[in-house]
């Protein structure tokens, strides 16, 4: 398997070999709007990373004869490794940064998304307010997604993603999100229904499949991406899902065109489902 290949079936969206010896970002499969896929190539031996969807990094080895000595290949993707954790750490303390920083009130994201008395984390920029949502794996911090006014959305720079969340936690079974808009949407059509939630907002199709692994089970609302990921990674998770029947569409977007009644009716549906199994 060649190198592209390699970074290929990992989910990393790559044509051509990169430069030899630094680390470059990619877009992903499960995230092609974000660079979560890290990729360095040496040569003969190379590393990859999705860092929505890995925890560690993975090493590739060119077939056949090597000058490079195995043990010197898992020497360097022991550095690999210890540079993405000193990483991890300084996002994480960034993250802590900011939050402390920040005013909780209204952001123009949440209002446009149909949300006008949302209050959200927001940090002051000279560019503009960004709303800062905090990633989490269990209790520890270990990130944020950033959302400017217009919608565009990074999360910072070094930070782990794999397995972080952010959990809107009412006692109830677990629903998987995507998207921090469509967890707002799923909260209003649960408080429609007068049932309980806990809803995990997982920033990326690919990162649900990692949280829903610890998990005893629950519903999943996909979106429904051109790419046909979001159906995908629902089905692969098992559990019972809602999608919405227009292409592009999340719940969110499903909300604001048809309304919170047939929203509920369908996020209702899904949690019938998962209860009748066994």
């Amino acid at each position: 398997m060649t190198f592209v290949d390699f970074c290929r079936a990992h989910g990393i969206i790559i044509d051509t070999l990169p430069q030899v010896g630094v680390w470059k970002r990619y877009r992903t499969t499960d995230k092609p709007s974000h660079r979560n896929g890290a990729v360095k190539f040496m040569g003969d031996h190379g590393f990859v990373q999705n860092h929505a969807t890995m925890q560690e990094v993975s090493s590739w080895r060119i077939e056949g004869d090597s000058p490079i000595a195995h043990h010197e290949i898992q020497r360097i993707a022991r550095q690999a490794s210890q540079e993405i954790a000193r990483n991890n750490a300084k996002a994480a303390k960034r993250a802590a940064w900011l939050l402390a920083h920040c005013e909780t009130r209204k952001h123009a994201y949440t209002v446009a998304k149909g949300f006008p008395d949302e209050v959200v984390n927001v940090w002051e920029m000279d560019a503009g307010p960004i709303a800062v949502i905090p990633m989490r794996i269990g209790r520890k911090l270990v990130g944020a997604q950033l959302i400017t006014e217009a919608g565009e959305k990074k999360f910072l720079s070094g930070q782990r993603s794999g397995g972080a969340e952010f959990v809107f936690a009412n006692r109830g079974p677990h629903i998987l999100c995507e998207g921090y808009a469509t967890a707002l949407s799923a909260r209003d059509a649960l408080k429609n229904l007068k049932r309980p939630y806990t809803l995990h907002v997982c920033f990326s199709a690919g990162n649900m499949k990692k949280i829903a692994a610890d998990l005893p089970g629950g519903i999943v609302l996909a979106d429904n991406d051109a790419s046909g990921v979001g159906e995908r990674v629902a089905r692969e998770i098992g559990w019972p899902y809602w999608m919405s029947d227009a292409l592009c569409e999340d719940a969110n977007d499903y909300h604001r065109r048809e309304g919170l009644f047939l929203l509920s009716q369908g996020i209702g549906k899904a949690l019938r489902e998962a209860m009748a199994v066994p």
